[in-house]
């Protein structure tokens, strides 16, 4: 007998469809649309292949983005998961602390991005910011508008305060979704804190981590307003990050060939990116567990 299939979940569906097309392919298609062309106005029109693809690969400015780009995501990772990782092991599991916990970090996420970078903008001045006035009070010469390190060190820890919550909330569900038999067995064995943190916690953490990495790689990736109000890009372009170069090439100079060019080999490259991310970390977890 034939199994009959009920396809009326599709009307649910296509909606969906429909907005997706919309929001993202139709816009994607019309910037790949620009990218092979020179625009001179609305009705004015040249084609140009890969020009504008080439000419962007060899800018010097958009590479040295590019690897000030890749420098603030690794670094920003490389403090926020392991910072996360450790606050959700230390928050509360249950009672009012617990509740209490998880609004106290998540607060930060429920700032907007601009609000941030105003913030950290007050935070960091020398007559007024808590920050700059307590390095000052230390005898360092702190000026995140002359200094680029001090402008680097602010926007990563601008960043790490607001989004570490993210990867800690996230490590926290992982946490509390490890079943109790895990601990029990492991307190009978007599095994140590570092011992079911690596064989008992971390394992389980792992599917929560990926989330967490691609999001917080992707998004930092995408970094614009808190930088952008908090330095401006500067000093000079020491803190110009790729996204702020697309919106000053295709808003401040309106060059919307090249900055649609540019806007695909973005796309492109945080997509292959967060493969290999994805990639490599599902392959670590398959070989943790063939050895188990």
């Amino acid at each position: 007998m034939n199994k009959i299939e009920n396809n009326k979940a599709w009307f649910f569906v296509i909606p969906v469809f429909v907005v997706v097309a919309f929001s993202a392919v139709i816009p994607l298609m019309t910037v790949v649309n620009y990218s092979v062309q020179d625009i001179f106005g609305a009705n004015s029109a040249f084609w140009t292949g890969t020009e504008w693809y080439r000419e962007m690969l060899r800018n010097p400015d958009l590479q040295a983005a590019l690897l000030r780009q890749f420098g603030f995501s690794f670094a920003i990772l490389a403090i926020e998961v392991p910072l996360g990782i450790g606050i959700a092991l230390l928050m509360p599991k249950k009672g009012w602390a617990a509740s209490a916990a998880l609004v106290l970090v998540a607060m930060p996420l429920l700032i907007p991005l601009n609000v941030v970078g105003t913030i950290w903008q007050i935070l960091a001045r020398t007559d007024i910011g808590l920050l700059g006035w307590s390095l000052s009070s230390l005898g360092m010469d702190y000026n995140i508008n002359a200094n680029a390190v001090d402008a680097w060190f602010t926007i990563i820890l601008m960043d790490v305060w607001h989004w570490t919550p993210l990867i800690a909330l996230l490590s926290y569900s992982g946490l509390r979704a490890i079943p109790e038999a895990y601990y029990q067995a492991a307190r009978i064995d007599r095994a140590s804190r570092w011992a079911v943190f690596r064989y008992i916690q971390l394992p389980k953490l792992t599917n929560v981590l990926v989330i967490g990495v691609l999001l917080r790689f992707m998004d930092s990736f995408m970094i614009y307003a808190e930088p952008f109000v908090l330095t401006g890009g500067g000093p000079g372009s020491s803190t110009t990050f790729l996204s702020q170069a697309l919106t000053t090439m295709a808003v401040g100079q309106f060059d919307l060939g090249p900055a649609a060019a540019f806007s695909i080999i973005y796309f492109l490259i945080i997509l292959a990116v967060s493969w290999v991310f994805y990639t490599a970390i599902m392959t670590l977890q398959k070989d943790k567990s063939a050895q188990q």
